[in-house]
């Protein structure tokens, strides 16, 4: 079932994503898995309301993955020497 939901998301993709904006989804999926799957529907979904121009191309891609990062909370590390 997993595989199937799977197989469907990226058939969806594979429509409305150009190639080049594919391969660098594919790039943050191998650096950032979690993130990328948090784009994936984010792009799913504003591709169904018809948010934003079909197919999404490298450079919008680039945009929604600047939104997205910035939208993340920043993590603070603090280092207390005691």
């Amino acid at each position: 079932a997993q595989a199937d939901a799977e197989a469907s998301k990226q058939a969806v993709l594979r429509k409305i994503l150009t190639p080049e904006a594919r391969a660098r989804l594919q790039n943050v999926k191998l650096v950032r898995p979690d993130f990328a799957a948090q784009v994936e529907l984010q792009i799913i979904q504003v591709a169904q309301t018809g948010r934003v121009p079909l197919p999404i191309t490298d450079e919008l891609l680039k945009r929604l993955l600047a939104e997205l990062q910035g939208q993340q909370a920043k993590r603070d590390i603090n280092i207390r020497r005691v």
